[in-house]
């Protein structure tokens, strides 16, 4: 007898959910473990990376609209990098008090007790939040959670095709995951045209990643851990 996928979720739902669900359990136990305890904060991040991309890496196969057929051009992916560095640019500048929605619970500064940067930290971060955290949060946010508002059966659901409503209340959510409310928004936006306009989630992706890994640049270079 065949048993039913948890929560009413098909099993393409679950594959594009649970790395999301995986990693954010692990911000909120960053968020719950005191600075200085036994177990440091921060390092909890190392183990997001390493159980959130396993997931990931488990259910590879199920995700079709990263399959080697559904890679952009060379003019998407231009395109893409162009957004990306775009988001970046509107993102470390709009971070007044009236655009933020309280604070970090989970703050990561990779500084030591000599005040020195600590460069494992800074590398493990960067990983994460340029390589990993795009490919996981495009697959939960658009590549699901987007399509899925325009019709249960998402998988059936053309990108291009998907309807201003869907876009709104998956942005309007994805803005809620963020400290940041008017930066989420705008970078919610561009990314879900990139997806909507491309009908390649890689674009997607790609934009996240280079807004992420230009971020981590920044936030290195100027000490603006806050953005972290």
């Amino acid at each position: 007898m065949k048993t039913a996928p948890p929560f009413g979720l098909s099993s393409a739902a679950l594959a594009r959910s649970i790395p999301f669900v995986l990693f954010m359990g692990l911000l909120a136990l960053r968020g719950a473990l005191p600075a200085g305890g036994a177990l440091d904060p921060r390092w909890v991040y190392g183990l997001s990376v390493a159980i959130v991309g396993g997931a990931l890496f488990w259910f590879w196969k199920d995700y079709g609209e990263l399959a080697r057929q559904n890679r952009p051009n060379a003019r998407q992916t231009l395109w893409s990098v162009g957004i990306g560095v775009a988001v970046f640019g509107l993102w470390i500048h709009l971070d007044a008090p009236w655009m933020q929605l309280g604070e970090a619970t989970a703050s990561f500064v990779p500084v030591n007790d000599q005040g020195q940067l600590d460069w494992p930290l800074i590398v493990l971060r960067w990983i994460g939040a340029a390589l990993l955290v795009p490919v996981m949060e495009e697959l939960f946010w658009r590549g699901f959670l987007m399509r899925w508002i325009e019709s249960p059966q998402f998988e059936t659901v053309d990108p291009q095709r998907v309807g201003l409503k869907a876009i709104a209340l998956s942005t309007f959510v994805f803005m809620l995951a963020h400290t940041l409310w008017l930066a989420a928004i705008v970078a919610g936006l561009a990314y879900a045209w990139l997806y909507v306009r491309t009908g390649r989630l890689w674009c997607a992706v790609i934009a996240h990643a280079v807004t992420n890994g230009l971020l981590g640049i920044w936030v290195v270079h100027s000490g603006q851990w806050q953005f972290w």
